[in-house]
């Protein structure tokens, strides 16, 4: 009997400690290191591929601390009628996403360092928008 209320015990702290394990909740830290503005695969691997993916296609080391799967960045040209989304992709870099997966409406890293350029950088943070833009249009399926 004992033996049986043991192990209903440890079941149920096991059960109990998978949910606080689950990180639906956790926040997502990558060390930020400035980048070229004029390297778009730069700034793709030191920005985006800790979600994305090098590959771009969501399974970055970081994608399983996010509440959802990061998008498949190599596919928009398909989802998007053979047209590739640069308006979409630009507004998402400047302004965040509608759903967020990580929390808020920023990206992670793009937040940031984004956020607090000033408009005396307008041109810097638009030449890196523009190359990370032109960048993930070269990763689509064709």
């Amino acid at each position: 009997m004992l033996k049986r209320l043991l192990l209903t015990t440890l079941a149920a702290a096991f059960v109990v400690s998978m949910g606080y394990a689950d990180q639906s909740n956790a926040k997502v830290t990558i060390p930020v290191t400035r980048t070229s503005p004029t390297s778009g695969k730069q700034m793709f691997s030191s920005y985006c591929a800790p979600c994305h993916g090098v590959d771009g296609r969501g399974h970055g080391p970081a994608a399983t601390a996010l509440r959802t799967q990061p998008a498949d960045l190599t596919g928009l040209i398909k989802k998007n009628h053979g047209r590739f989304p640069d308006t979409h992709i630009v507004s998402v870099l400047q302004f965040g996403v509608a759903v967020p997966s990580h929390g808020s409406a920023e990206m992670p890293v793009w937040g940031p360092i984004l956020g607090k350029m000033n408009l005396a950088n307008s041109q810097d943070k638009q030449l890196r928008i523009s190359n990370l833009s032109r960048y993930i249009e070269t990763m689509q399926e064709r």
